[in-house]
């Protein structure tokens, strides 16, 4: 099976797919989008996507999105010739975020003229769960079923294991998880499900107990959820007064989170906050880890509780990010 994958967490998924099946694998990644990047194994497969927004600063680049999405213009391009060239019987998309990856619109329109035309999977979680259970769905897809069914029970032991670390009577942590640093964006969807399973609580964005699911706590925490992402001034945010601030702009390295929170610090108001005053802030390369609901959600868990809980031996070998200097 030749598969055309265009979002980042889809070709991770895939890619530990096949990498769990062995040489004798039937599938095969033909195709990614410029923002797949991981396993680096992936550095030979042909790249189909781009996008139509320059570099710039978080400011610069939230008011070019903005102004293309009002104008109901895409934030990328999908190259139909390269992709038909490479023949692909399934292309797996999205369509959770227009501005994370190119939309399902799109990608349709253009599979539908292709001969033969290929069977197309969008994948959409909005949860942790989700994100395991898209992990069975690319797994049927591909027809590595038994496969998936192994590497989804091996990363919930994982999630259970870390959770092992918090202690379920202390008070959470306030934590302010900044998915954007200009305007402010707080983390929605699964982050605030991370943040709190690993003992904290995101005020801003908290999560909310499903219906009929009482408190939803213990084995019952797949029942709470967040809605999206979340704009907030910064005078609400400087207010709250975490105790830990996480710094994880959606999309960016750890070199330009970094610009980020030197930008940060260069505003009153920043400095003078508890987390800041106290060096409770990390930066974290966001685009590796919580922006993609994909296996190293798992990681993400473990890194938070590692650095909420003050258990450092949890957090996984590798993981990138920076602690601000106490």
């Amino acid at each position: 099976m030749r598969v055309v994958s265009l979002v980042p967490s889809a070709t991770e998924i895939l890619a530990l797919l096949i990498q769990e099946a062995g040489p004798s694998c039937p599938v095969q990644l033909v195709g990614r989008s410029h923002e797949c990047d991981f396993p680096p194994s992936l550095a030979d497969v042909p790249i189909l996507t781009s996008q139509t927004t320059t570099p710039g600063s978080p400011s610069e680049i939230d008011s070019q999105v903005r102004a293309q999405l009002e104008t109901a213009s895409s934030l990328y391009t999908l190259d139909a010739r390269r992709l038909a060239d490479l023949k692909p019987d399934l292309i797996i998309t999205q369509d959770l975020c227009s501005v994370c990856s190119i939309d399902l619109t799109t990608v349709r329109g253009i599979a539908q003229g292709l001969s033969p035309s290929p069977s197309i999977l969008s994948l959409n979680p909005d949860t942790v769960e989700a994100m395991l259970d898209d992990i069975h769905r690319v797994g049927v897809a591909v027809g590595l079923q038994a496969v998936a069914s192994t590497v989804v029970v091996r990363l919930r032991e994982r999630l259970h294991t870390a959770q092992e670390y918090v202690n379920p009577f202390d008070p959470p942590i306030a934590v302010a998880f900044l998915e954007w640093t200009d305007p402010i964006f707080v983390g929605g969807h699964w982050t605030p499900q991370l943040i709190e399973r690993a003992g904290g609580s995101h005020v801003l964005n908290p999560t909310q107990a499903a219906d009929e699911s009482g408190a939803a706590m213990g084995p019952q925490m797949a029942y709470r959820k967040a809605g999206k992402s979340v704009k907030v001034p910064r005078e609400i945010l400087a207010a709250t007064n975490p105790d830990r601030i996480i710094i994880c702009p959606c999309g960016l390295d750890l070199a330009a989170t970094r610009e980020c929170f030197a930008q940060l610090m260069q505003q009153q108001w920043f400095r003078e906050m508890r987390a800041v005053r106290m060096g409770e802030v990390a930066l974290v390369d966001g685009n590796q880890y919580f922006n993609r609901p994909g296996p190293r959600l798992v990681d993400g868990l473990e890194w938070l509780v590692g650095w909420l809980q003050g258990r450092p031996e949890v957090i996984p070998e590798g993981f990138v990010w920076d602690a601000m200097a106490k």
